[in-house]
């Protein structure tokens, strides 16, 4: 099959995920809206969300401008270094000198960073765009028809994102890819344009995920904190001033952040794997390894659609295993189609996967194509499978754990946060065995090729993935609307069910993340040190291992970081909720208003300010490490960061999920139901869970990524560095 015809349905399949979540987001618009008080409330919610996004995207369009000239000029004079690089002579991979002008090189690069922010941020928008749409709707499907209605219009509002996702990250991988390949353009330099285009997506997730997570969950600490434990009312009472401020930031943290990232993660999936495909097959077969990886991400988006199509809700039915039915037959359809892809690609590449048994880096024997590939896949997707079961085990109201949560919250608040922890921390011990089992199982069957491959399997039925986690804060925003609206407790009963089932996918979705950027991560920090013209790094070296310190310590300042903001603008808001509560004492009792709008600008100046400070570190610190103590030093840093990020993001992911389901079990009647001491007691282990899992948690893995990226596209730059 000639790279033509493949690139050609990929760019299909992309621009068919793209129309069909245009075709859903007309579907949710048709679903009736509600009556005037639930348009009211929701128009509230859709101002906020858009004010946040317009004031976000003008601080990000100018880092962008910055980014992309810094980038241009950083690659046009460093031309001599990057071009100039070439492989160790014992290996099979030749990294030939461009043929290319400096101007060329540099204005493919910096342009494909462009792309790749600007699709970041669309993704993001149409996602926040449907999500918010979809909310009011949602809450009138429950009141009219009841949970089954309900689950799919949040269903289908959510896969506008999931497909907005797949179809943007792999729309502009392949026009980045296509162009490059039409200029006859080798195709390693062409997957080194491909990783300026994965540093733009990996950028904007950071911004988006950072500066969404800390409006998100300022807000809702001071809502649940003022609101249900100072005034003793109900959880998105209209009556409390951030309530419109939290229900505006599930939208802009876990919709449009969560897209970003998202995109960044299945990007990130594909161009570590292309880079080793890329390194590891011969000059001959090299475009070969590249196309087979790309025609793996596409089965696994147009698995994602068909996929799609099986959830439907039946009465009675938990609307969780629904979600699982949809999920399943992607990864079933998937399968199948990954067996064929590497079927006809045997006969093309003819088994010659060359790792060569005098590096270091490849260190193994030489393997045949066979049908490792294909293993390698399965791997991945099995370990994305099994994180997400962990996850669920440790955060579903289902299990011991947040039962247990919820018996301890009986005995105070500090009972609640210890067992919060200890729940958190314990539960990373099975994911990081299951992916440590998985990335060596992935390096037998495939070398480093086969551990990026398991990384693109692991991510493989994105398009699902977040189309059910993104779902979740639609039916969490449904509860809000309906709360604040007045409609019937039995919809309220709804749209908590369906938030209680949100909030396990979610915890599932950011298992499947974390799993996927360790993977990615080691493909791309492999790409690395070659592109680095290192054969290995030598951990024994004093200089690399402060490097692996200082990089161990980095995940920690940087959610020190995150959680610290979440806090400052936390405490800002409160002091307004009180305040409003003090000065408009009509307040309580529906004479006045509370003031919305002053709570949600709060919120967004706090997240504008507070999000910049992480960002920079985490893009800064990597390229000056590398240029002042050269790539090796470098590569231990990202190592350490790689390390300890893993645990953190697992560990707060998790133990913010189990807290929040805690308290949602205890909202149920458990343990004396709301307004209880031990309902009280789990608030505060979901205000305390709420940073760790909607901020700090979820950006950690994109940290580890951004890093990675960066390091990667300078990583010819670097050399020894100055010190």
């Amino acid at each position: 099959m000639s790279t033509t015809i493949i690139l050609t349905l990929g760019i299909i399949i992309a621009l068919g995920a793209l129309g069909y979540a245009f075709y859903l987001y007309r579907k949710v618009l048709a679903f009736d809206e509600g009556n005037e008080k639930v348009r009211e409330i929701s128009s509230y919610i859709k101002e906020g969300a858009n004010a946040f996004l317009r004031s976000e995207y003008k601080v990000i369009y100018s880092y962008i401008a910055i980014a992309t000239i810094v980038i241009f000029v950083g690659f046009f004079y460093g031309y001599d270094s990057i071009s100039g690089l070439t492989s160790n002579s014992n290996t099979n991979v030749i990294i030939e000198q461009t043929e290319y002008s400096a101007l060329f090189f540099a204005l493919g690069t910096s342009l494909s960073f462009l792309l790749g922010s600007l699709f970041s941020l669309a993704a993001g928008f149409i996602g926040m765009k449907s999500a918010t749409n979809a909310n009011s709707r949602t809450a009138t499907a429950a009141e009219q028809s009841g949970m089954v209605k309900a689950l799919d219009v949040a269903f289908k509002g959510g896969s506008v994102m999931g497909m907005g996702v797949v179809g943007f990250g792999l729309l502009g991988l392949l026009i980045v890819i296509s162009i490059s390949f039409a200029l006859n353009v080798d195709p390693y330099e062409a997957i080194t344009y491909a990783a300026g285009y994965s540093l733009g997506a990996s950028s904007i997730a950071l911004f988006g995920r950072v500066g969404g997570g800390i409006f998100t969950k300022a807000a809702d600490v001071a809502a649940d904190l003022v609101g249900k434990i100072e005034a003793g009312i109900p959880e998105d009472d209209p009556r409390n001033p951030a309530v419109i401020a939290d229900n505006v930031g599930d939208n802009v943290g876990d919709v449009a952040g969560m897209g970003s990232d998202l995109l960044e993660s299945y990007v990130s999936s594909i161009i570590g794997a292309a880079t080793m495909a890329a390194l590891v097959f011969t000059a001959a077969e090299r475009m070969n390894g590249i196309l087979f990886v790309l025609t793996i991400a596409f089965a696994g988006v147009f698995s994602s659609i068909i996929g799609s199509f099986f959830v439907r809700g039946k009465e009675g039915k938990n609307p969780f295993k629904t979600l699982k039915i949809g999920t399943y037959v992607s990864a079933g359809l998937f399968i199948v189609l990954a067996f064929i892809a590497n079927l006809l690609f045997l006969d093309t590449i003819n088994s010659e996967l060359f790792i060569d048994h005098n590096d270091v880096l490849m260190n193994m024997k030489q393997i045949s194509f066979g049908m490792a590939p294909f293993i390698s896949i399965i791997i991945g997707l099995a370990v994305g499978v099994l994180i997400g079961l962990v996850s669920e085990y440790y955060t579903s109201s289902d299990y011991k754990h947040v039962k247990n949560i919820a018996k301890q919250s009986q005995t105070g608040h500090a009972t609640n946060i210890i067992a919060g922890i200890a729940t958190g921390m314990e539960s990373s011990l099975i994911p990081v065995l299951i992916l440590a089992t998985g990335i060596i199982s992935s390096y037998y069957f495939g070398g480093l090729l086969g551990v990026g491959l398991a990384a693109v399997g692991m991510l493989s039925t994105a398009g699902i993935t977040v189309s059910v986690d993104a779902y979740g804060p639609i039916a969490d925003n449904a509860g809000g609307i309906a709360e604040m609206s007045g409609l019937d407790k039995s919809v309220r009963k709804i749209t908590d069910k369906l938030d209680a089932v949100g909030n396990t996918t979610a915890a599932i979705e950011k298992g499947f993340a974390i799993g996927s950027a360790a993977m990615t991560s080691i493909a791309l920090f492999s790409a690395f040190i070659r592109k680095a013209g290192l054969s290995a790094i030598d951990i024994a070296q004093p200089k690399v291992i402060a490097g692996l310190i200082v990089g161990a310590m980095l995940a920690f300042f940087f959610s020190s970081l995150v959680i610290r903001s979440v806090g400052k603008a936390a405490n800002e808001m409160i002091n307004e909720v009180r305040r409003q509560f003090r000065e408009m004492p009509g307040i309580l009792n529906y004479t006045q208003k509370p003031d919305y709008k002053r709570c949600v600008t709060i919120s967004t100046n706090a997240a504008l300010k507070e999000m910049i400070l992480p960002a920079i570190l985490a893009i800064a610190t990597p390229i000056t490490v590398g240029f002042v103590f050269g790539a090796e030093v470098l590569g231990g840093m990202l190592a350490g960061t790689l390390a300890t990020g893993i645990m953190l993001a697992i560990f707060m992911a998790n133990s913010g999920g189990a807290w929040d389901n805690a308290k949602k079990l205890i909202e149920t009647g458990e343990y004396g139901g709301k307004g209880s001491e031990a309902h009280k007691a789990s608030v505060t282990g979901d205000t305390v869970g709420d940073p760790f899992k909607d901020t700090a948690g979820p950006s950690i893995d994109i940290l580890i990524k951004l890093m990675t990226t960066i390091s990667l596209v300078f990583a010819a730059a670097f050399g020894m560095g100055l010190i």
